[in-house]
């Protein structure tokens, strides 16, 4: 019995330690999808504004994506 808590209690330290370790990325990724959600509404939402469809959409959703992916290659490559 001793041995199946020892071993129960090192893969759950070692289950921590990869959350603790994959933190920053799932957050990144996070932004990435918020980013393109965000910047693409208001690109849709200027485009309704001026009757410019889909010019504004478009140029939201590539900068949602350059913004995004900034974050997440940050994440990735800080160490």
């Amino acid at each position: 019995m001793p041995n199946q808590k020892r071993g129960l209690a090192r893969s759950l330290q070692v289950f921590q330690d990869t959350v603790v370790t994959a933190g920053p990325a799932a957050g990144a990724s996070y932004t990435l999808i918020g980013a393109i959600i965000l910047l693409g509404g208001i690109g849709f939402a200027v485009d309704r504004w001026r009757g410019t469809s889909p010019w504004f959409l478009l140029g939201g959703l590539a900068l949602g994506l350059i913004v995004g992916f900034y974050q997440l290659a940050r994440a990735v490559w800080r160490k």
